[in-house]
């Protein structure tokens, strides 16, 4: 059975925390608050715990998930290139609703899914989840949902989905601020390139390093729904699906 911490309570965030770091220690899975919507997350270091993970959300290799970090230190550590303007944009926006995606370290040992070399990074703004993290290290974190479903804004919607059955622990924020998602940007190009508008706007991209290419356009075919769907299923600290992009985040 999960255990469920009532973060609002001091003494039972400290515990909450405590338990949470654990779980992840030992491979297992948690639910955490993000500046966003609510993650389900895991060592990102740990394959077993990265599979179990994406069949509790019902998805395959070819969805990997984004990796949330603590610090912009743990994040240069996963990176191989950060590009021109990789540092500018994180340290303007960082804790915060931008994940960037760039060319991870070929040294890692890891196993996300299939990446295509690639790795998406954010560190987000919630006092909860930066606690953790500094704790755990960098976590896969996907959203607290099940494929197809939206994702969770309050620990009850994330437990009536995943259960508790998989989940060690569920670390209880409240609702969460914002159902936007995180801005998605991709760094391994020459000129930074928008896979997911989120909350962070183009323009705000440009005030920090001029030329963005902008969200690609969807086909004039694609319906309403699906592109609802899209973005019910993506969460704040990933991107949703894409055929043509090197790293996939629900």
């Amino acid at each position: 059975m999960s255990r469920i911490y009532d973060c609002a309570d001091e003494a039972a965030r400290k515990d909450g925390i405590a338990d949470a770091a654990s779980a992840v220690r030992r491979g297992e899975l948690v639910v955490l608050p993000t500046d966003t919507v609510y993650g389900i997350g895991t060592d990102a270091f740990n394959p077993r715990a990265v599979a179990g993970l994406l069949t509790t959300k019902g998805r395959g290799r070819e969805m990997p998930p984004p990796v949330l970090v603590g610090s912009m230190r743990a994040a240069t550590a996963l990176i191989d290139d950060l590009g021109s303007h990789g540092r500018d944009l994180m340290e303007e926006f960082w804790p915060g609703p931008l994940t960037v995606v760039c060319a991870a370290t070929p040294s890692l040992s890891w196993d996300l899914g299939d990446t295509k070399g690639t790795v998406a990074v954010r560190m987000p703004m919630d006092p909860v989840a930066l606690e953790l993290l500094k704790e755990t290290g960098p976590m896969a974190v996907s959203s607290a949902n099940k494929s197809g479903r939206p994702a969770a804004t309050r620990v009850d919607e994330a437990v009536e989905q995943l259960g508790e059955e998989d989940v060690a622990v569920y670390l209880d924020g409240g609702a969460t601020e914002s159902s936007v998602p995180s801005t998605i940007v991709d760094l391994t190009y020459a000129v930074p390139r928008v896979l997911r508008a989120g909350a962070i706007s183009v323009e705000q991209l440009r005030a920090v390093c001029g030329t963005v290419i902008g969200e690609p356009r969807r086909s004039p075919a694609r319906s309403q729904e699906a592109a609802g769907e899209e973005a019910r299923e993506a969460d704040g600290t990933g991107q949703a699906p894409e055929k043509d992009i090197p790293q996939s985040r629900d």
